[in-house]
Protein backbone atom coordinates (compact mmCIF):
# COMPACT_ATOMS: atom_id res chain seq x y z
CA UNK A 1 0.00 0.00 0.00
CA UNK A 2 1.02 3.56 -0.14
CA UNK A 3 1.62 6.39 -2.69
CA UNK A 4 2.81 4.03 -6.14
CA UNK A 5 1.03 3.84 -9.30
CA UNK A 6 2.78 0.56 -11.68
CA UNK A 7 1.54 -2.12 -13.90
CA UNK A 8 2.17 -5.60 -14.49
CA UNK A 9 1.90 -7.16 -17.29
CA UNK A 10 -1.77 -5.72 -18.24
CA UNK A 11 -2.63 -5.53 -14.99
CA UNK A 12 -2.46 -1.52 -13.48
CA UNK A 13 -1.72 -1.26 -9.81
CA UNK A 14 -3.28 2.66 -8.76
CA UNK A 15 -2.14 2.83 -4.83
CA UNK A 16 -2.04 6.28 -5.30
CA UNK A 17 -5.84 7.30 -4.72
CA UNK A 18 -6.63 4.73 -1.83
CA UNK A 19 -3.17 5.34 -0.58
CA UNK A 20 -4.00 3.02 2.43
CA UNK A 21 -5.70 0.18 0.76
CA UNK A 22 -3.58 -2.99 0.40
CA UNK A 23 -2.78 -4.70 -3.06
CA UNK A 24 -0.87 -8.02 -3.77
CA UNK A 25 3.05 -8.20 -4.16
CA UNK A 26 3.35 -8.79 -7.98
CA UNK A 27 4.01 -12.31 -9.09
CA UNK A 28 5.64 -11.36 -12.38
CA UNK A 29 8.24 -8.91 -11.15
CA UNK A 30 10.15 -8.98 -14.73
CA UNK A 31 6.94 -7.46 -15.84
CA UNK A 32 6.46 -4.71 -14.04
CA UNK A 33 6.78 -1.42 -15.49
CA UNK A 34 6.41 2.47 -15.27
CA UNK A 35 7.67 3.11 -11.85
CA UNK A 36 8.87 6.48 -11.67
CA UNK A 37 9.32 9.74 -9.49
CA UNK A 38 7.80 12.68 -10.29
CA UNK A 39 6.47 15.98 -9.49
CA UNK A 40 2.78 15.98 -8.56
CA UNK A 41 2.19 18.43 -11.10
CA UNK A 42 3.66 16.47 -14.52
CA UNK A 43 1.93 12.90 -13.70
CA UNK A 44 2.68 10.55 -16.81
CA UNK A 45 0.12 8.60 -18.20
CA UNK A 46 1.45 5.61 -16.67
CA UNK A 47 3.29 4.94 -13.82
CA UNK A 48 4.12 7.19 -10.68
CA UNK A 49 5.34 7.11 -6.84
CA UNK A 50 5.23 10.64 -4.60
CA UNK A 51 6.56 8.44 -1.54
CA UNK A 52 9.35 10.04 0.27
CA UNK A 53 10.45 6.03 1.84
CA UNK A 54 9.34 2.80 1.59
CA UNK A 55 8.56 0.75 5.10
CA UNK A 56 9.05 -3.02 5.45
CA UNK A 57 7.31 -4.33 7.93
CA UNK A 58 7.62 -8.21 9.25
CA UNK A 59 4.42 -9.40 9.11
CA UNK A 60 0.58 -8.93 8.15
CA UNK A 61 -0.69 -8.23 11.40
CA UNK A 62 1.24 -4.94 11.66
CA UNK A 63 0.67 -4.51 8.05
CA UNK A 64 -3.33 -4.58 8.59
CA UNK A 65 -2.88 -2.25 11.87
CA UNK A 66 -1.18 0.70 9.62
CA UNK A 67 -4.01 0.13 7.36
CA UNK A 68 -6.53 0.64 9.92
CA UNK A 69 -4.87 3.61 10.89
CA UNK A 70 -4.58 5.32 7.69
CA UNK A 71 -0.84 5.51 7.75
CA UNK A 72 -0.44 6.17 4.20
CA UNK A 73 -3.00 8.54 4.13
CA UNK A 74 -0.49 10.70 6.59
CA UNK A 75 2.73 9.60 5.58
CA UNK A 76 3.81 9.50 2.04
CA UNK A 77 5.63 6.04 1.43
CA UNK A 78 5.06 2.57 0.51
CA UNK A 79 4.39 -0.11 2.83
CA UNK A 80 5.07 -3.87 2.14
CA UNK A 81 5.19 -7.09 3.85
CA UNK A 82 6.26 -10.45 3.16
CA UNK A 83 4.14 -11.90 6.24
CA UNK A 84 7.26 -13.30 7.73
CA UNK A 85 10.43 -15.00 6.03
CA UNK A 86 10.04 -13.01 2.58
CA UNK A 87 9.25 -14.96 -0.68
CA UNK A 88 11.54 -13.97 -4.02
CA UNK A 89 8.57 -11.76 -5.71
CA UNK A 90 8.37 -9.81 -2.31
CA UNK A 91 12.46 -9.22 -2.55
CA UNK A 92 12.99 -8.51 -6.11
CA UNK A 93 9.97 -5.94 -6.48
CA UNK A 94 11.24 -4.37 -3.02
CA UNK A 95 14.90 -4.22 -5.23
CA UNK A 96 13.00 -3.22 -8.42
CA UNK A 97 11.59 -0.17 -5.76
CA UNK A 98 14.51 0.69 -4.71
CA UNK A 99 16.64 0.64 -7.65
CA UNK A 100 14.11 2.98 -9.92
CA UNK A 101 12.61 5.24 -7.13
CA UNK A 102 15.87 5.91 -5.13
CA UNK A 103 14.34 6.18 -1.57
CA UNK A 104 15.25 5.06 1.53
CA UNK A 105 13.79 1.88 3.32
CA UNK A 106 13.67 0.95 6.58
CA UNK A 107 12.41 -2.61 8.38
CA UNK A 108 10.18 -2.86 11.62
CA UNK A 109 10.41 -6.26 12.93
CA UNK A 110 9.93 -8.22 16.34
CA UNK A 111 12.28 -8.11 18.90
CA UNK A 112 13.28 -11.93 18.88
CA UNK A 113 15.96 -13.70 16.88
CA UNK A 114 13.30 -14.49 14.03
CA UNK A 115 12.48 -10.60 13.43
CA UNK A 116 16.37 -10.34 13.40
CA UNK A 117 16.92 -13.19 11.02
CA UNK A 118 14.20 -11.75 8.71
CA UNK A 119 15.53 -8.49 8.64
CA UNK A 120 19.22 -9.89 7.74
CA UNK A 121 17.58 -11.87 4.58
CA UNK A 122 16.32 -8.69 3.54
CA UNK A 123 19.85 -6.86 3.57
CA UNK A 124 21.94 -10.10 2.75
CA UNK A 125 19.66 -12.57 1.15
CA UNK A 126 19.09 -15.64 2.67
CA UNK A 127 21.52 -18.97 3.01
CA UNK A 128 19.57 -21.00 0.68
CA UNK A 129 19.56 -18.49 -2.82
CA UNK A 130 22.76 -17.44 -1.90
CA UNK A 131 23.88 -17.47 -5.94
CA UNK A 132 21.07 -15.02 -6.61
CA UNK A 133 21.66 -12.76 -3.33
CA UNK A 134 23.04 -9.98 -5.40
CA UNK A 135 19.84 -9.65 -7.65
CA UNK A 136 17.82 -9.99 -3.95
CA UNK A 137 18.89 -8.66 -1.15
CA UNK A 138 18.80 -4.80 -0.06
CA UNK A 139 22.06 -3.22 1.40
CA UNK A 140 20.57 0.13 1.81
CA UNK A 141 17.63 -0.99 4.08
CA UNK A 142 17.80 0.61 7.77
CA UNK A 143 16.65 -1.36 10.72
CA UNK A 144 14.02 0.86 12.32
CA UNK A 145 12.94 -1.41 14.96
CA UNK A 146 12.20 -2.72 17.69
CA UNK A 147 15.04 -2.60 19.43
CA UNK A 148 15.95 -4.50 23.18
CA UNK A 149 16.02 -1.20 24.28
CA UNK A 150 12.44 -0.03 23.51
CA UNK A 151 11.12 -2.01 26.44
CA UNK A 152 12.71 0.52 28.89
CA UNK A 153 12.11 3.27 26.70
CA UNK A 154 8.44 2.76 26.40
CA UNK A 155 7.97 1.50 29.35
CA UNK A 156 6.65 -1.54 28.15
CA UNK A 157 5.10 -3.58 31.12
CA UNK A 158 6.22 -7.08 31.94
CA UNK A 159 3.52 -8.99 30.66
CA UNK A 160 4.66 -8.07 27.32
CA UNK A 161 8.34 -9.59 27.73
CA UNK A 162 8.42 -13.42 27.17
CA UNK A 163 11.38 -15.26 28.11
CA UNK A 164 13.91 -16.64 25.37
CA UNK A 165 13.49 -20.11 24.99
CA UNK A 166 16.98 -22.17 24.98
CA UNK A 167 16.24 -23.01 21.30
CA UNK A 168 15.90 -19.15 21.15
CA UNK A 169 19.47 -18.64 22.72
CA UNK A 170 21.06 -21.04 20.08
CA UNK A 171 19.61 -19.20 17.27
CA UNK A 172 20.90 -16.11 18.12
CA UNK A 173 24.35 -17.31 19.25
CA UNK A 174 24.69 -18.73 15.48
CA UNK A 175 23.62 -15.99 14.30
CA UNK A 176 26.47 -13.94 16.16
CA UNK A 177 28.80 -16.02 14.53
CA UNK A 178 27.96 -14.52 10.92
CA UNK A 179 30.75 -12.96 10.11
CA UNK A 180 29.59 -10.15 7.72
CA UNK A 181 27.29 -8.93 10.61
CA UNK A 182 30.33 -7.67 12.62
CA UNK A 183 31.84 -6.57 8.72
CA UNK A 184 29.34 -4.91 7.47
CA UNK A 185 26.73 -3.93 10.42
CA UNK A 186 28.27 -3.99 13.59
CA UNK A 187 25.64 -1.90 15.37
CA UNK A 188 22.53 -4.81 14.61
CA UNK A 189 25.53 -6.99 16.21
CA UNK A 190 25.58 -4.91 18.91
CA UNK A 191 21.83 -5.21 19.65
CA UNK A 192 21.83 -8.98 19.26
CA UNK A 193 24.39 -9.36 21.95
CA UNK A 194 21.84 -7.10 24.20
CA UNK A 195 18.90 -8.81 23.07
CA UNK A 196 20.58 -12.29 24.22
CA UNK A 197 21.98 -10.63 27.30
CA UNK A 198 18.52 -9.96 28.69
CA UNK A 199 17.15 -13.10 27.62
CA UNK A 200 13.70 -11.89 26.91
CA UNK A 201 11.85 -11.21 23.53
CA UNK A 202 8.80 -8.96 22.65
CA UNK A 203 6.56 -7.91 19.49
CA UNK A 204 6.09 -5.19 17.76
CA UNK A 205 2.16 -5.28 18.98
CA UNK A 206 3.74 -4.74 22.55
CA UNK A 207 3.77 -1.39 21.76
CA UNK A 208 -0.07 -1.03 21.28
CA UNK A 209 -0.10 -1.14 25.62
CA UNK A 210 0.65 2.74 25.25
CA UNK A 211 -2.28 3.29 23.04
CA UNK A 212 -3.87 1.47 19.92
CA UNK A 213 -2.79 3.59 17.78
CA UNK A 214 0.98 4.74 19.47
CA UNK A 215 2.76 2.41 16.20
CA UNK A 216 1.60 4.41 13.26
CA UNK A 217 1.11 7.69 15.43
CA UNK A 218 3.97 8.31 17.54
CA UNK A 219 6.69 5.25 17.37
CA UNK A 220 6.93 5.10 13.32
CA UNK A 221 7.03 9.02 12.68
CA UNK A 222 9.25 10.01 15.27
CA UNK A 223 11.83 7.13 14.08
CA UNK A 224 11.87 8.12 10.39
CA UNK A 225 11.97 12.11 11.35
CA UNK A 226 14.30 12.12 14.24
CA UNK A 227 16.87 9.42 11.91
CA UNK A 228 16.93 6.99 15.11
CA UNK A 229 17.48 3.91 12.71
CA UNK A 230 20.82 1.70 11.88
Amino acid sequence: MGWVRFSESEKKFDCINRPSTAHPIPVHVEQVKGIQTVEKHDLPADVVSVAQYILVVEKESVFQRLANDQFCNKNRCIVITGRGYPDIPTRRFLRLLIDTLHLPAYCLVDCDPYGFDILSTYRFGSMQMAYDAKFLRVPEIKWLGVFPSDSEKYCLPNQCLLPMTAEDKRKIEAMLRRCYLQREVPKWRLELEVMLQRGVKFEIEALSARALTFLSAEYLPSKIQGGIYI
